[in-house]
Parts: structure tokens; sequence; C-alpha cells
């Protein structure tokens, strides 16, 4: 991401999401992007991922510009290579696990490669679960669906959003312990938008946003320290 500015609006109502943020993001690594509310996190995370168009400046993702891609083109890349986990999981109730997590590949029209879907299943730990529906699961069986979903088409990046937000704490740690396996045991790289600082202690680095800014990172985070550099944001509640 280089120089990237996101304005809404024209004129005296124009608001900047985003204020000219260079950062990059290594592959094979796990970064964290806290802030306060309003702070730009959302917009963040959607114009890294191709959801959202800057208003300038360019976004890469792998060895792709995304600058001048019109809809049809994005909508392609994203299928292909990138992933998402919500904090809504996201998950269509009429399927099964299986056909949930092979949804996007369908989607893409693309083959079905059956030793990395079982690879994924069992990293996930949704052995014997594959021929479930939603209901029958509990959240965290739920977010692993979603993760699962996420890595089938062998994205660039996994973008998070808020991915334990609606997880208890013993249940948020397991799906985070997963992310973190992923990124050491797969090599793949995540983004991931939290608000939690034993969320973001998961990660290798956190990027700290403030007023569509990135003014801060962290290497090697833990919570406490991650919790102390937030109060000086002024976000910490």
């Amino acid at each position: 991401m280089d120089a990237v500015s996101k304005v809404y609006g024209k004129g005296s109502g124009a608001v900047a999401a985003l204020r000219e943020v260079s950062v990059g993001i290594p592959q094979g690594t796990f970064a964290a992007v806290m802030g306060p509310s309003g702070s730009g996190k959302s917009t963040f995370l959607h114009c890294a991922a191709g959801l959202d168009v800057p208003t300038s400046g360019s976004v890469r993702l792998g060895g792709t510009e995304l600058s001048g891609m019109d809809e049809t083109a994005l909508t392609a890349l994203r299928r292909r290579q990138v992933g998402f986990v919500f904090q809504s999981f996201n998950l269509v109730s009429s399927l099964t696990v299986l056909e949930n997590i092979t949804l996007p590949l369908l989607l893409a029209g693309a083959r079905v490669d059956r030793a990395w879907l079982a690879e994924i299943v069992r990293r996930v730990g949704l052995e014997g679960r594959t021929g479930h529906r939603p209901a029958q699961l509990s959240g965290g069986q739920q977010q692993r669906v979603a993760l699962a979903r996420a890595l089938v088409t062998r994205p660039q990046v996994v973008f998070g959003d808020e991915p334990t937000g609606a997880l208890d704490t013993m249940t948020a740690r397991d799906v985070l312990v997963l992310l973190r396996e992923i990124v050491s045991g797969l090599g793949q790289t995540v983004v991931m938008v939290t608000h939690d600082p034993v969320a973001a202690s998961y990660a290798d680095t956190v990027l700290y946003l403030a007023d569509g800014q990135i003014v801060d990172s962290m290497a090697a985070p833990t919570a406490d320290k991650i919790a102390e550099r937030m109060t000086r944001l002024g976000a910490w509640k």
C-alpha cells in the first residue's frame, strides 16, 4: 500500500478515512491493525483487499497492482487471491461444512484440490464434521469453517475483520492459535483488524491507526504493551 488516501463525500462534507497511508506487510507474516473507533481500520482493510478503491495512491496484492482494475477484474482477483474471515462467520446455513468451505472454488469455476482440502480440514480440526450444517456447530467450529473457506483458494492474503469478536475467551484463543499456526506452518499472510490487545498479541506486528494514518507499529507485541500503547492513542477505555 503506497500513499493511499480514501475520501468519502465531496466539498465541505468530505471526510478523509485514510490519509497517505504507506505500509508493506511481508509475505508469510501476521499483522494486526488496531485503533480507535473511526480511525480508518475498516477502510484500510477494504482498500487492502480490493473491496474498496482508494481515492489516491496504489495498492499491490502479491505481485498485482489493483489500481485501474474494474469491478469485474477485482471480483475475479478477490476470488482467487484473497480470503476473508468475518466476526459473523457468514456461512450459508443450507450448505454443509464441506460445501461452505468449497464455495469460493465453485464461484470462481475452479477445481477442488482434494489433497489441499483434506489438509485444511485437518488443520482447522473439522474432520468428522464435514457433513454437518452450520446450525449443528458451535460458534468456534463455525469460525473454523470460515477459516477453512478463506484458505481453500490458497490466497495471497487472509483478511480478518474482528474474527474473534463474537466468540468467548477460550474459543477465541483456539481460533487465534489456529491463525498463528497457518502463518507459521503454512506460510500464509494474515491481516487482522481487532480491538482486543490479547488477539493482537498473536500477531508478528501491530499497526496502529489514528485519524486515518498509521501512527506507530510494534514488533513482538504483548497484550500489556499493546494495551498501554492504545491508552496513549486516546483510544483505550
